[in-house]
């Protein structure tokens, strides 16, 4: 290679270097750092030569260069010449101070160069510098900066100079007046004394040993002193932070005694730029330094700083940490430094001033001064060690700061101690307690708005915190474990912990498990020697509430048993054994429960159980007194959590059960009834269930203990003295009455059986019934819930002896009367759902009620509750009286629920089909409610009882049920009713009632009728609000209803049919018009003269129905009527406007029910469609040229009727008979109507003028999308879905309705039509043929189109239709439509894709239709051209060689002005032809020679834009591989070259070339002129691609061959690109221009 032509390249990119684009400007860079690693010299000088030559290039450019030079440098001194790097040095030096003005980029480009050369020849770098560094004369700024930058890189280089240097410098300080050039003196020396003290750290590596500290202090002293007395004073903030930063590291340096005598000047001096300057990480650091070079030498006037000093670090210390930002962090470490140097020195006084700070108040001051002790607790162990009990003592004040952040901090502090043996002192107790306290901190109240500080600690982040802190001390430090065993116990029991109890547990778990297992004596705990802890009683108390609600407090439960199990041998000796047992199921139910899924009633009941076993296993029965008296005078600690305390009732009356003691039982009872608040309803609860629970083995005791209470002052009202009082204990009183009175409920439920009845009039109901005459509704409430109680247990007792119950319509009146007095519009509290529970229980009971008061109360029950607004309606309460959403439904639920258990209990009683009919008629007139909720409850609560009528029904005798016709005459309507709950419901009755009629029939329980279980598949399409849907299921309904409803019954069903059809909901009108559609069937025959009338009469009605499912149950039973007088139903229906509306549509559709007749009136329309004009051409202005295509109306009537008609199933045989010629006949109607319009008078032949007005506006209706539909429908209805999906999915409907797109829309038809309907297509190409003639283009248009694609497909030559297709296609090819010829070309070239085996049949008509093809004149826009060279590409896959060979040159130059042909199709198609033409080429030396030709283009589209044409490039040079010649390049094309892999175009091309060069050197002249030519090229991928392969080709060549190569216009070619507009271009120009070496 010609040294100009490196020289050309080179200028040309250092031209470039400077280039708009930042990819552009580093590839240049790279580029010359490429050609400068190759020949260093003669880049450096031509880098040189440049800057000198372009002395007022443009800084940038100027940098760029600089950097460039600076980077092979860096990487090439080694081989650099000496001369050259003298001559670097001077450019460098020259550059970096021609400017006496600071520009930064510039200079310090220049002085990098400087620096990377002074790490070699640091002697000639330093020669250089100091002659511009002369006594007496301000250097340039850089000078100094780039010895301060040599001094950090090269150490041991630079220490040597720095005494001479510090001397020149020492008077320049004194001269330098403005603060830019402080601040880089001030910087060097601060790397000087860094440099400086890094040598004197490391002098076993330096190559002078002998260098010592006092060689420099004089002169750094020197220094210091006009640093601190003059520039420390700037009022410049950067230059005061970098003097602080030098004073720091030359204190290090300076003579012990002048620092001794700086001291007192310094440190106050650093300090007080803390107040002048935002950024102090600087200063902290620099303070840390003089600090460590002060203690290092023992000063002694550092103690007369040191308060000032502390106050400052104390407030530095303070400061906000900002964790987003390191300068602040950093900060805060360098003053933790300063602690902990002058901790070494000054550690009392230290000590007593941060714990003196620990008592101010201030949270930022508390937080520092934490900070501070945890850092010397941490990293001062053995100075704090004699300071422990002082620190814990000091501790007590910020134990009860209320700050979370300073919590946060405590415990940190706290965590630090417990490490290092504070806790196991006096007084550690204490730091225990605050961590357990915290651990039950209650949730943040958050009440909707961000915290505006984000150090904020929540409630939960600090719990969280100190659990963590918790289950560390109990894991890890392990000296701590005697002293949390068993002290933690002691926060188990008290209330203010309880949410501190799952870590709790878990730690005391851990400890225990720990003690059992190094068997240490003191595992087993004697709770008499421990005042201090809990009893055993109320532990075992405690845990057994917090398992019973397991997951609060963050999953309690479960910790809570497994520390029972842990405890047990402390407890009792004898309970280790059953807990052993009991205990581990009920955790196993925990893990596999969830919070919504555990039966809270049920785990709650185990408990109870598991404290039975455990009194059992005990038998002591002064422990369980024990325990009942212990675990009663805890109640008050579950004051604000009532469900536990409740549950500790349970507890205590579980336990009383088990106790023996009467007096104890007594006693314990008066506690349990006068310490309890009985305003609560929880609570009075949970006392009447634990005095209930007594009663199971003390009746007598526990009704005496009532009665006594029942005397005592609790209920005497307050004297008149009191009077202020009187009401509030007038409401204490009724409060305690409820309680009493639920006691005696709860006393009846769990009384022993064989004692109730002797109690139940003279104990129990005497304790009731004394207060009924109340309006308190606490009271009500109670009174209720005990007569259901009383009723409940009257119940089980009742099954075993016979007993009537003479109160029992008693307490029924005043149940009903409580029902009566609620408030109709709203539900509020639980009187009904008791109330109804109450009457449902006592409703069982003898004697039975009479035929009045059972109707007085089905009547009051069911208005009470069905006329309630539903759960979600708003309520009208006042504030305090409203329920939450939750309480509301459930609620509800429970009410309803309570109803129907009711009605069932009145049902049982009369189990027989008049039974039933006395409890349905209170129902029934809410079935058809005009509110749908009342409906719904309605149509539910008939279910509910029908399931158990059928459930509980036992036949003995023949009965008839009577009333199956008027319950289904009822319920069939409600099948459609507008709620979809309603009509689920509604099914279930029906399929209940038909199962009951087939258990009266004789059936046996378990018999499943055929037809009944179809209502199932019915009831899931209900689901489906569809009206046709439902129209379907109701008919379906009525044949199953007809098929199993005795003759008997129709009479009834078919009158309360007819009152359905007045039904207020319009929909279930339709259930009754299914059933008298059956009926018209025989009944229409002699109608024929008013079918007109009729229709017309129907037709208006239709219109006035507004609910759709009525009107197509409606619009049914004309279409019954109209199949027994088709024709005048068919000549009345033709006649109605376009387009036709939805009720004409209906009619329609109902027409094609009969499949012969249908099948007649489709014959009709294709004969009507095949002689009438499809449209007409009509000149669109008379002002305008050109004409516009417009529908007749006839054509455009029959295709809407053949779309509606097809809607229909029925039609399924009609259209598969007919399905050749229907399909002909709408294919060729829908090539008429693309581009039609619609005519102005469109229904200028209606029948009537007052028609020509109804339907929808013509805007909407359009002639091309009626003929698209009719051939969707068709299709669907011919059940080929199969073609239908495609044409779905790829939107071919649409495009068959588009002038631009139709034949696309077409082919994609045909297509489908060959893949998945092949059988049908004979006749379907017989009919269409003819229409190849036809004289509208468009038709033509359409059949060729489809033609053409069936030829694609082999389907043609098995059904033998290739020679019909084929001669139509050879045909078409002289067709005056240019369209139509380029769809006959293409249909012949189709023909090798479908029937490649019949190619060499047609080979001389293929090859003479496609060079026509290519030849065509008349195709301005290559359509026909594109076609020719695409089919000539698939024909030539099988063509026989000796039918193509003399032509294969011939072929190949045709196509050669293709391949940069503008157009992405033309291009790619000329492409894949070249490939398909190479296997005809193979062996002939010519056909080498043209893949040659043409390969360079072919490898430059490999990257082309268009991804289409990368595609086809691939595949042709993947045939041209094995003709190529190179077996190399043949693996290559083989191997890298697949469409569905991506390609890493530099690596390939770069591949390639070495193989070019080594197989076809003789043709390398040519390939490289051929690339130069498409460095013009129209695209700027393959511009790009051009330059790249020059650039391999260059880089991959030997010497030897450059003589092949025309330098010259690569060269001249590659700098044009250099300035070519495309960025891509011109950085792979420099890339190739990288490889010029």
């Amino acid at each position: 290679m010609e040294e100009s032509d490196i020289e050309q390249v080179s200028l040309s990119l250092l031209d470039a270097a400077n280039d708009r684009n930042p990819v552009v400007q580093e590839q240049v860079r790279k580029s010359i750092l490429t050609l400068g690693k190759q020949q260093p010299d003669k880049i450096l000088s031509m880098c040189q030569d440049y800057l000198v030559k372009h002395p007022k290039l443009a800084t940038g450019h100027r940098v760029i260069i600089l950097q460039t030079l600076e980077l092979i440098v860096q990487f090439k001194i080694d081989e650099i010449s000496y001369k050259k790097i003298k001559s670097i040095i001077s450019l460098a030096s020259d550059e970096m101070t021609r400017s006496k003005e600071v520009v930064a980029d510039w200079q310090q480009a220049a002085s990098s160069i400087l620096v990377a050369v002074g790490n070699r020849y640091i002697n000639d770098i330093m020669e250089e510098i100091l002659s511009k560094f002369q006594p007496g004369v301000l250097p340039h700024l850089f000078v100094v900066q780039t010895l301060a930058s040599l001094s950090e890189s090269n150490v041991y280089g630079m220490v040597p100079f720095l005494n001479a240097i510090l001397g020149t410098m020492l008077p320049m300080l004194s001269m330098t007046k403005q603060d830019t050039m402080k601040c880089i003196f001030a910087s060097a020396l601060s790397r000087f004394s860094e440099s400086i003290l890094e040598y004197l750290a490391n002098l076993d590596k330096a190559p002078d040993p002998t260098v010592r500290k006092d060689t420099f202090s004089s002169e750094i002293y020197a220094s210091y002193d006009i640093l601190f007395c003059n520039w420390l004073q700037s009022r410049d903030p950067k230059l005061r932070l970098t003097v602080a930063e030098a004073l720091g590291s030359m204190s290090h340096l300076m003579a012990h005694d002048k620092l001794e005598e700086q001291l007192p000047k310094l440190i106050p001096a650093v300090v007080s730029l803390y107040k002048k300057n935002s950024e102090h990480y600087i200063i902290s650091k620099s303070l840390c330094q003089v600090l460590e070079a002060s203690v290092n030498m023992g000063s002694r006037l550092l103690e007369t700083q040191i308060d000032g000093l502390l106050l400052t670090l104390h407030q530095e210390v303070c400061a906000p940490v900002d964790y987003s930002n390191p300068p602040t962090v950093k900060n805060h470490n360098e003053v933790l430094r300063c602690f902990s140097i002058l901790a070494n020195t000054f550690p009392d006084r230290l000590i007593v001033f941060v714990l003196q700070k620990l008592e101010n108040n201030n949270e930022r001051n508390r937080m520092g001064s934490l900070a501070v002790l945890r850092h010397l607790i941490n990293s001062s162990t053995s100075l704090m060690e004699t300071k422990k009990l002082i620190i814990l003592t000091s501790l007590r004040q910020p134990l009860s700061d209320q700050s979370n952040k300073v919590k946060k901090m405590v415990v940190q502090v706290i965590s630090a101690m417990a490490h290092h043996g504070y806790l196991e002192l006096e007084g550690g107790e204490l730091l225990v307690k605050f961590i357990v306290h915290h651990c039950a901190l209650p949730d943040t109240l958050n009440c909707g708005r961000h915290p505006l500080d984000p150090e904020d600690v929540t409630n939960e982040s600090l719990r969280s915190i100190c659990e963590n802190t918790l289950h560390l001390f109990t894991t890890t430090v392990g000296r701590l474990t005697d002293v949390l065993w068993p002290s933690l116990l002691c926060y188990l029991t008290p209330a203010q912990y309880s949410n501190a109890t799952t870590p709790l547990c878990k730690s005391l778990i851990l400890l225990g498990n720990k003690k059992k297992a190094s068997q240490e004596p003191n595992y087993i705990i004697n709770f008499s020697e421990q005042a201090s802890l809990p009893s055993p009683y109320v532990l075992m108390i405690r845990l057994l509430v917090n398992a019973a609600f397991p997951f609060r407090g963050r999953g309690r439960g479960a910790p809570s048993l497994r520390l029972l199990c842990v405890l047990s041998p402390s407890i009792h000796p004898n309970i280790q054994k059953v807990w052993e047992t009991e205990i581990p199921p009920l955790l196993s139910l925990l893990e596999e429960s969830t919070l919504e899924s555990l039966n809270t009633r049920s785990w709650e009941d185990s408990l109870l159980e598991l404290l039975s076993k455990t009194l059992v296993a005990i038998s002591n029965d002064r422990w369980s007194c024990q325990l009942s008296s212990e675990a009663t005078h805890y109640l008050p600690t579950y004051n604000s959590s009532l469900e536990e305390k409740s549950f500790l009732y349970r507890c205590i009356g579980m336990t009383l059960q088990l106790c023996n003691s009467q007096d104890a039982v007594r006693k314990q009872l008066q506690e349990v009834l006068v310490a309890a608040r009985h305003a609560d309803a929880i609570e009075r609860t949970g006392v009447a269930v634990g005095v209930g629970l007594c009663a199971a083995r003390h009746l007598g005791d526990t009704l005496a203990k009532l009665e006594d209470f029942s005397k005592s002052d609790a209920f005497k009202k307050a004297s008149g003295i009191f009077g202020l009082l009187k009401d509030k204990n007038e409401v204490d009183i009724e409060k305690v009455k409820s309680t009493l009175i639920l006691c005696y409920g709860y006393v009846a439920l769990h009384a022993p059986p064989d004692q109730l009845l002797s109690r139940m009039d003279s104990n129990i109901l005497k304790g009731i019934n004394k207060h009924f005459n109340t309006k308190d509704l606490t009271m009500k409430l109670s009174l209720i819930q005990s007569v259901g109680l009383v009723a409940r247990a009257l119940g089980a007792c009742v099954q075993r002896q016979a007993y009537v119950f003479s109160k029992k319509q008693e307490l029924l009146a005043v149940i009903m009367d409580f029902i009566k007095g609620e408030p109709a519009d709203t539900m509020r509290t639980p009187i009904r759902h008791l109330a109804l529970e109450t009457c449902a229980g006592l409703v069982n009971l003898e004697p039975v009620l009479t035929e009045n008061e059972n109707f007085d109360m089905l009547n009051s029950c069911l208005a009470s509750v069905y006329k309630l607004p539903p759960a979600d309606s708003p309520d009208g309460s006042k504030e305090d009286e409203l329920l939450s959403p939750q309480e509301r439904e459930a609620l509800y639920a429970d009410t309803f629920g309570a109803l129907h258990d009711l009605l069932r209990n009145v049902l049982a009683r009369d189990l027989t089909p008049d039974g039933l009919q006395s409890v349905f008629k209170h129902i029934e007139v809410y079935l058809s409610s005009k509110l749908d909720y009342e409906r719904e409850r309605a149509v539910n609560t008939t279910a509910e009882l029908l399931e158990f009528y059928l459930a509980s029904l036992t036949v003995k005798n023949m009965v008839t049920f009577h009333n199956l016709g008027a319950l289904l005459g009822r319920l069939a309507p409600r099948c459609t009713d507008p709620s979809p709950l309603v009509r689920r419901a509604a099914i279930d009755c029906i399929y209940t009632l038909l199962y009951i009629q087939l258990r009266y029939d004789g059936f046996a329980l378990d018999y499943k009728d055929e037809s009944v279980e179809s209502l199932v598949t019915l009831r899931e399409k209900l689901n489906n609000p569809d009206h046709t849907v439902l129209y379907r299921t109701c008919s379906e309904l009525t044949k199953i209803i007809s098929k199993r409803l005795p003759q008997q019954q129709l009479n009834t069903l078919i009158f309360m049919l007819f009152e359905g059809l007045v039904d207020p909901q319009a929909n279930c009108s339709r259930a009754s018009s299914v059933v008298l559609n059956t009926l018209l069937k025989n009944r229409g025959a002699g109608l024929q003269d008013l079918v007109p009338e009729i229709l017309e009469v129907l037709y208006i009605r239709l219109q006035a129905i507004s609910e759709e499912q009525v009107k197509v149950a409606v619009a049914q039973s004309i279409l019954i009527l109209a199949t027994q007088h088709l024709q005048t139903v068919i000549n009345t229906l033709v006649a109605y406007p376009l387009p036709f509306d939805n009720w004409i549509c209906e009619m329609w559709i109902a027409l094609g029910s009969d499949s012969t007749l249908a099948s007649q009136i489709m014959d009709m329309m294709m004969e009507k469609l095949s002689v009438v004009a499809p449209y007409v051409d009509k000149k669109e202005s008379m002002l305008r040229p050109g004409v516009s295509k417009v529908a007749t109306s006839v054509p455009l009537a029959m295709t809407c009727a053949l779309r509606e008609m097809m809607l229909n199933g029925q039609t399924a045989d009609a259209v598969v008979s007919l399905f050749p010629r229907l399909f002909g006949a709408l294919l060729v109607r829908l090539g008429s109507s693309v581009g039609v319009q619609l005519p102005k008078d469109i229904n200028s032949n209606s029948l009537g003028p007052e028609r020509k007005t109804s339907g929808k506006a013509p805007a909407f209706f359009d002639v091309c999308g009626v003929a698209v539909e009719a051939l969707r429908i068709l299709l669907a209805r011919a059940q080929l879905e199969e073609v239908v999906k495609p044409l779905d999915a790829q939107g071919a409907w649409e495009k068959m309705q588009d002038q631009q797109r139709h034949v696309d829309g077409v082919t994609m038809l045909a297509r489908a039509m060959a893949k998945h309907a092949g059988p049908r297509l004979p006749a379907i190409v017989e009919n269409l043929c003819p229409c190849l003639n036809n004289i509208y283009e468009c038709q033509r248009v359409t059949v060729c189109a489809f033609f053409s694609e069936l030829l694609n497909h082999h389907v043609v030559t098995e059904l033998m239709m290739m020679d019909v297709l084929m001669n139509s296609m050879m045909e078409r090819i002289s067709d005056p439509s240019a369209t139509v010829r380029m769809l006959s070309i293409r249909g012949l070239g189709n023909m090798a894709v479908g029937s490649p085996e019949k190619v060499n049949k047609y080979a001389k008509e293929l090859l003479a239709a496609m060079s026509s093809g290519m030849e065509e004149k008349d195709d301005p826009g290559k359509h026909i051209t594109l076609e020719a060279m695409t089919g000539l590409s698939k024909v030539l896959l099988y063509l026989d060689k000796k039918n193509v060979q003399l032509l294969v040159v011939y072929i190949f130059m045709k196509i050669k002005p293709f391949l940069e042909s503008e157009n992405d199709e033309i291009r790619s198609t000329s492409i894949m032809l070249l490939g398909n033409l190479s296997k005809f080429g193979s062996g002939e030396a010519i056909f080498k020679d043209q893949i040659h030709n043409v390969l360079v283009s072919l490898l430059l589209h490999l990257n082309d834009p268009s991804p289409q044409v990368v595609k086809a490039s691939k595949y042709t040079m993947r045939m041209f591989a094995p003709v190529v010649g190179s077996e190399q390049i043949m693996a290559m094309f083989q191997n890298h070259l697949h469409d569905d892999k991506g390609l890493h175009y530099g690596e390939f091309i770069n591949d390639l070339t070495k193989y070019i060069i080594q197989d076809f050197p003789g043709m390398l002249n040519f390939y490289h002129i051929t690339v130069i030519q498409f460095f013009k090229s129209n695209w700027a991928e393959v511009r790009a691609g051009a330059a790249m392969f020059i650039g391999f080709l260059l880089g991959n060549l030997p010497e030897e061959y450059f003589s092949y190569m025309n330098m010259g216009s690569i060269t001249n070619g590659l700098v044009l690109l250099l300035q070519d507009p495309e960025p891509l271009v011109r950085a792979k120009a420099a890339e190739a221009m990288g490889h010029f070496h």
